[in-house]
């Protein structure tokens, strides 16, 4: 009788808005965006370990800066393992696109440890709500057709789906029906990640599970009606992956990390 050796599930590590800046000591809303990530890098290492992979989901610089994308590519090297960027609301995508070409960032489309990870851009230039292009879908549906038996992980930076907080309502995924319509054509989506909306939320979308992941900076009060931010330590996701179709997945914050955070501002 042969036992089949279990293999090690796939652990990924979604990191989202880390708004960081030219200036070192660059802060949002009283937090220094540099090392809210350094904290929150170091509660990876000491948590989990390394990383297989790392999603990394928008609004990685505040103003959009080569410096801020190359501290971000360059903070990440403590990690032996790939990444893929994505643009959000802050970003310039053209700075963004040349330094995650310079660290090997740019795969949109990543088939690791049985399952396929598509990173999709909903920024739209100089505008804070999000929108999928049409080449965006198209790419989205080639992807999954061309692999129908691997689970899926659909990432993108806006919100696809209304959160219950009113001033984000109009800040989300505008043309959420046209994405839906492509994710309801594969079951293989298995998880639409995202960030954004600098908190945690789940729920299920006919099977589908969605997912959104604190900031690693400051974070928005969930089910606000308008903005503000609440006194919760940055964060991260962490996932493990079977070749089964199955996964885990976690929300942990820095907890030690110690910050003055603006609660009188009325935006970011």
């Amino acid at each position: 009788m042969t036992i089949k050796e279990e293999t090690r599930p796939l652990r990924v590590l979604q990191l989202t808005d880390p708004h960081l800046m030219a200036r070192a000591d660059g802060d949002l809303l009283g937090v220094k965006t540099r090392e809210s990530l350094q904290a929150v890098i170091a509660e990876v290492l000491k948590v989990h370990g390394q990383p297989d992979l790392i999603l990394a989901t928008g609004d990685l610089a505040q103003d959009g800066s080569v410096d801020a994308y190359r501290v971000f590519g360059e903070s990440l090297e403590v990690f032996s393992c790939p990444s893929t960027w994505i643009a959000g609301n802050h970003d310039r995508i053209e700075n963004l696109e040349r330094v995650a070409a310079e660290f090997d960032a740019n795969q949109r489309h990543v088939i690791q440890g049985g399952w396929q990870f598509v990173m999709l851009d909903s920024s739209v230039p100089g505008k804070v709500f999000g929108a999928l292009a049409d080449s965006e879908l198209e790419f989205l549906a080639q992807a999954l057709e061309q692999h129908p038996d691997l689970p899926a992980v659909v990432a993108l930076h806006h919100h696809p789906v209304d959160i219950g907080s009113d001033w984000m309502e109009k800040i989300g995924l505008t043309n959420r029906d046209a994405f839906w319509r492509v994710v309801d054509r594969f079951p293989q989506v298995k998880i639409v990640l995202w960030g954004h909306i600098h908190q945690e939320h789940e729920r299920e979308r006919h099977g589908v599970q969605l997912m959104a992941t604190p900031s690693t900076c400051i974070q928005f009060t969930s089910g606000s009606s308008k903005f503000a931010v609440e006194d919760l330590p940055p964060g991260y996701r962490w996932f493990e992956f079977h070749d089964t179709g199955d996964f885990m997945t976690e929300v942990r914050r820095a907890t030690d990390f110690q910050f003055e955070l603006d609660q009188n501002s009325t935006g970011y």
